[in-house]
């Protein structure tokens, strides 16, 4: 059986640490990804950017009080790409 080839968007491990995030608690605040992830704000934010351009999340800024708050959502098409990223990797494991 031929290797399946593997999303390069995903084949990240910061943007994958975020999807996997995502896919468990299907939202979540960016300061919570930040903190689980270890990365840093500007790194993070350039991989949610990423994400949220190719449509595999979407970002929603809003306010808590007066502070902002920025929420991030799995959208079905990311959950798609997760879901064959992940069986394209078992593609490599099984040989």
């Amino acid at each position: 059986m031929p290797f399946q080839p593997l999303d390069p968007l995903l084949h990240s491990e910061l943007r994958l640490a975020v999807m996997s995030l995502l896919i468990s608690a299907e939202e979540a605040e960016f300061p919570y990804i930040k903190e689980q992830t270890g990365a840093t704000a500007g790194n993070l934010s350039v991989q949610v950017e990423k994400l949220s351009t190719a449509g595999y999340i979407e970002v929603e800024k809003t306010f808590k009080g007066k502070r902002p708050c920025t929420l991030c959502r799995i959208t079905p098409k990311g959950l798609q790409a997760f879901e064959t990223y992940v069986k394209a990797l078992r593609s490599y494991l099984e040989v």
